[in-house]
């Protein structure tokens, strides 16, 4: 790579970066960004004219230089002598791959044409709520010239493509003076003989389209405040979206399962308690980035924030089939013979008036991005109402691009998911030790996962770390830490709440955490039985009854799982309350499979034994008690354990978490009641 192709990557880079980092400039995964410049052609040695432009799929602020596609620039002007019109400009996408330069980059994204067929060094098209807001105003024409002068274009709504490059391609050389567009219903794209001076060009079309939002929108573009919609209180706001998220999930999980997130913004708030938001929901979200992740409209519940619960539920199936019915229509108004199937009726935006907003995707990260795409599309609303009137793309446009076939290629190509996708798992005692081990599988296999702990420093500790373990640039997308003691009903119930709060729902429990005295009948306390008893027998109790009732209303099935012992069936010396209450636990899995059954919920156990490394009972005083009543050294009580076993082998926390990883994979998905031995053979265990 020659020097001048550094220094182009590297100002490309940093011009994404600054303007990825930004929220009003563009949102996740959107816009793209690209630059000109020469390169050294491998065969021949010579200089070569290339574009660099991010790829298909990529986030401006972090990306990075595999990120973008590399093209030359004369193949890919050399595609107009060959375009085969309007009707067939699909085709043009494939045949980027044939204008690649070089080994490695990302796959050209439907926009490349926009950014090598402009004559400018360097181009932005990004996605600023200002910007939108003037694109899909019904006089949004008229609105730029007013706002811009001659410096800004406007560019009738086009599917993006080969033609809308040529478009655009057309308005630079026509408009010299002119910095950049606004395309109808879309976004904004600038240009600039630099890069400093296309990300100032882009940076100039939006703070002056918020300037004159700011100063030009009537008082409440959304209108008055409607009589009882107004926010709950946070504390009762939150108590009740954490009652109504099961439902909410379920729903929304009829025809795929979805992992959920909540936002109770002020912004989602207050659009939710004003008049107009009936109407403007019902209108639909208009940027193709939007309605991709947000479907064309969200499910709103049409009852004041003072409903109860149990009305909302009532209303929320009602709503919900109602919704799959449009749906459906919308879907057979404007398919064609060769038309992708239908993906799915659910609604991906669930709104709920003085509560917020539930919003699903395949994983963490695309629920929680919906919910931005759809503040997003408020934020678009607000600034389009408040110069005029907010006036999206017609509905048969917003399927062309729902259901385009391109779009149907790009899902095509997204990796398998993994044997835990979109299943959402809370770990008690998950901190350290075993149930870390667990969560850490559990995550590595596509969970979402709450770490619960008594200690919360910890518990958001360790989900930090097992979330980093899986790549994800947001920890809080796949694992969250919070406190519980699990013998604290209301601490239990807590840890419920902040779950489905995080995730949307569960579907998978370990009730893992655990503590032991070991001590001989005479010298065993009343505190000491009553200390274990509280955690373990009690404690695991209170989580399978608060975590029965989201399950149960979810409608989706589920797993309980017990991390029980050896010593539930075996009888060791010195350990009458610890073994005593790990019998209660195993037998909790039997009664609790036999009475969640109906509910397509399987309950089974793990019976392991001996693991002395990695456990925070050992390491707590109960590896110097065993050790002392074996007779053998505390660093040697490992090596102990695992000679007494039939296979030699000592038992690490990886281990039981394999166990639970194969009992809730689905493999397994008709065996319920059972205790799996992990324990490396120990005769007087086995289960008879």
């Amino acid at each position: 790579m020659t020097d001048t192709t550094t220094t182009t990557v590297e100002q490309l880079l940093a011009r994404s970066h600054a303007l990825g980092a930004d929220p009003r400039f563009t949102n996740y995964a959107g816009g793209n960004t690209s630059a000109k410049g020469t390169g050294t052609d491998p065969v021949t040695g010579r200089d070569v004219d290339l574009l660099w432009v991010k790829g298909s799929g990529g986030d401006l602020g972090t990306l990075t230089e595999q990120g973008l596609a590399v093209l030359r620039l004369d193949r890919v002007r050399a595609l107009r002598d060959v375009y085969p019109g309007v009707e067939r400009e699909d085709e043009m996408v494939a045949a980027f791959e044939f204008c690649l330069h070089g080994k490695g980059g990302a796959a050209p994204s439907i926009d490349t044409a926009m950014h090598a067929l402009v004559d400018a060094a360097h181009v932005d098209h990004l996605h600023p709520d200002a910007g939108i807001a003037i694109a899909c105003a019904a006089d949004g024409e008229e609105l730029t010239r007013r706002v811009y002068g001659e410096k800004v274009v406007w560019v009738p709504w086009r599917r993006p493509g080969f033609q809308l490059g040529l478009d655009i391609a057309a308005i630079h050389e026509q408009h010299p003076d002119a910095v950049g567009c606004v395309l109808g219903g879309h976004g904004i794209t600038s240009w600039g003989d630099t890069s400093e001076e296309a990300e100032a060009n882009s940076r100039w079309i939006i703070e002056t389209a918020e300037a004159h939002i700011a100063e030009n929108s009537t008082a409440e573009p959304f209108g008055p405040v409607l009589d009882g919609y107004a926010a709950l209180p946070e504390a009762e706001r939150r108590a009740k979206a954490a009652a109504l998220a099961p439902v909410v999930r379920g729903l929304a999980s009829h025809d795929a399962p979805q992992v959920g997130h909540f936002t109770d913004s002020d912004v989602v708030l207050d659009f939710l308690a004003r008049e107009q938001h009936p109407r403007l929901a019902a209108l639909g979200t208009s940027c193709p980035d939007h309605f991709l992740r947000t479907k064309v409209r969200p499910l709103v519940v049409d009852l004041p924030a003072s409903a109860g619960v149990e009305e909302v539920t009532a209303r929320l199936h009602e709503l919900h089939q109602a919704y799959r019915a449009d749906y459906r229509a919308y879907y057979e108004r404007h398919a064609t013979a060769d038309s992708p199937a239908m993906r799915g009726a659910d609604p991906l935006i669930v709104l709920v008036p003085g509560v917020g907003m539930f919003s699903f995707g395949k994983d963490g990260q695309t629920a929680r991005v919906a919910g931005e795409f759809y503040v997003n599309a408020i934020n678009v609303m607000r600034g389009a109402e408040g110069l005029s009137s907010y006036a999206p793309i017609e509905e048969s446009e917003k399927f062309r691009i729902e259901y385009w076939a391109l779009e149907e290629a790009k899902l095509a190509r997204l990796p398998k998911p993994r044997p835990l996708a979109t299943r959402i798992a809370l770990v008690t005692g998950a901190a350290s030790g075993i149930g870390k081990a667990i969560a850490t599988r559990l995550a590595a296999e596509g969970a979402c996962v709450v770490v619960a702990d008594l200690d919360l420093a910890k518990a958001q500790a360790a989900a930090e770390e097992i979330a980093g373990a899986t790549g994800a640039k947001v920890a809080a997308d796949v694992a969250v830490g919070v406190a519980a003691d699990v013998s604290d009903p209301g601490a239990v119930r807590a840890a419920i709440d902040e779950a489905v709060l995080a995730f949307g729902g569960l579907d998978l429990v370990v009730n893992n955490a655990g503590l032991s005295i070991s001590k001989p009948l005479l010298e065993t306390t009343e505190k000491d039985w009553d200390l274990q008893h509280d955690v373990m027998a009690k404690g695991s109790f209170l989580v399978s009854q608060a975590a029965a009732k989201v399950l149960i209303a979810q409608g989706m099935g589920g797993d309980v799982v017990y991390i029980a012992s050896k010593n539930s069936v075996f009888a060791g010396p010195n350990n009458i309350a610890y073994s005593a209450v790990k019998a209660d636990q195993a037998h909790q899995v039997r009664l609790l499979a036999a009475e969640l059954g109906q509910y397509g919920v399987k309950v089974n156990g793990v019976n392991p034994d001996g693991v002395v490394r990695g456990s925070g009972i050992f390491a707590g005083g109960w590896g110097a008690q065993r050790a002392k009543t074996y007779g053998v050294p505390e660093e040697e009580l490992g090596k102990y354990y695992a000679q007494r076993t039939l296979l030699k082998r000592e038992v690490l926390p990886e281990h039981v978490a394999n166990a639970v990883f194969v009992l809730t994979a689905g493999e397994l998905s008709h065996t319920t009641g059972l205790h799996v031995p992990v324990d490396a053979g120990v005769a007087a265990a086995f289960l008879r």
